[in-house]
């Protein structure tokens, strides 16, 4: 069902999932002008001189006298989907009228009556069939959900990629290095807080290190996932070796890793990001000839970039290319069969 907000009917479809309304926060935040602000234990809504907390893990929604409110959210599309309702708690009214397809937020500027938005929009109020999104252990659409991947980071310009991804509403799995991790330990904050999929590329991207012996190999992992740890309290169980699993990731290394309980992900599109750095033209021709010729075999591209200053030039590019050509973004999960150059799906 399509939200009215004032006097205007707007673009955002509203989900009802049992009798409850739920819509993407960045866009109704957008089209209401509110104030969202990332903190470490969930996000700040503010419209005005009103303001609520909105709690990381499904903790409830926290209203100015401390009191808090049960509400529940999930992700759609890489999109934070919440309930109409908290709306009303910023002091905007709600009308819903099923049978005349109606549901409305309006505030002191509205100047139309119910009736005469029914009236103005008529034809354009057309329910809309939904349902809950699936969940991230489900398979994903064949050939039309994207992962996007980013190795090396965190860096100085995570910030500028986080951002870029939030106003696509697009969702990525970051496999990031521990040293790196320590360094930035902020963005690796925001990427858990904003549900991106999260990676272990070991500790030190020294081919003569990493690859020493089986038991280096692991240990660079584990360490990695203990920085993690230590600064999210979250830990993940997918790695991607240093320069991809082939030709070094070699089955030795394999059964001494994986039987671990890790899984490994390489990839099936190749930005060449690290190749061509300031050539966007070159990473996004690459990018879409790839991800174009896996649309016969219905394959989800898994999608090789790097967190580096150089990529935040095509990234914008590719998102709106993306969106265009119907692609959902989603993250990897260990719950999915993992792609690797080995085929080794443990």
């Amino acid at each position: 069902m399509k939200l009215g907000v004032n006097d205007k009917l707007t673009e955002i479809e509203a989900i009802a999932v049992n009798n409850t309304y739920y819509v993407p926060l960045r866009t109704l935040a957008a089209e209401l002008k509110w104030t969202l602000t990332g903190l470490a234990d969930g996000i700040s809504v503010t419209a005005g001189n009103k303001s609520v907390f909105l709690l990381s893990a499904g903790k409830g929604l926290k209203l100015r006298d401390g009191s808090i409110v049960a509400v529940s959210t999930f992700l759609k599309n890489g999109s934070l989907m919440v309930p109409l309702k908290i709306s009303s708690y910023l002091g905007y009214s709600i009308t819903f009228q099923g049978d005349k397809y109606l549901l409305r937020v309006r505030d002191a500027l509205a100047v139309m009556s119910d009736d005469d938005f029914v009236k103005r929009f008529g034809d354009k109020l057309k329910p809309q069939t939904a349902s809950l999104p699936a969940p991230a252990a489900s398979a994903a659409v064949k050939g039309r959900t994207l992962y996007l991947t980013f190795d090396d980071g965190p860096s100085a310009t995570t910030a500028q990629l986080l951002d870029i991804l939030d106003k696509y509403e697009a969702q990525a799995t970051f496999f990031m290095l521990g040293p790196n991790m320590n360094r930035y330990p902020a963005q690796v904050k925001r990427l858990v807080k904003a549900d991106h999929g999260l990676g272990l590329h070991g500790m030190t991207h020294v081919k003569d290190k990493f690859y020493a012996s089986p038991a280096a190999a692991l240990a660079e992992m584990a360490a990695d996932n203990a920085v993690l740890k230590k600064i999210t309290g979250a830990e993940t169980t997918l790695i991607r070796p240093p320069y991809g699993s082939k030709p070094y990731f070699t089955k030795s290394f394999r059964d001494k890793v994986l039987t671990q309980g890790y899984h490994l992900w390489d990839w099936n599109v190749d930005s060449e990001d690290w190749r061509y750095k300031e050539d966007s033209d070159k990473i996004y021709n690459s990018v879409m000839n790839q991800v174009h010729k896996l649309q016969p075999s219905k394959t989800n591209p898994v999608i090789l970039m790097h967190d580096q200053k150089a990529t935040l030039k095509v990234l914008p590019r590719l998102l709106e290319t993306f969106k265009k050509e119907g692609y959902s973004f989603a993250v990897i999960t260990k719950d999915l069969k993992p792609l690797n150059f080995w085929n080794d799906e443990r």
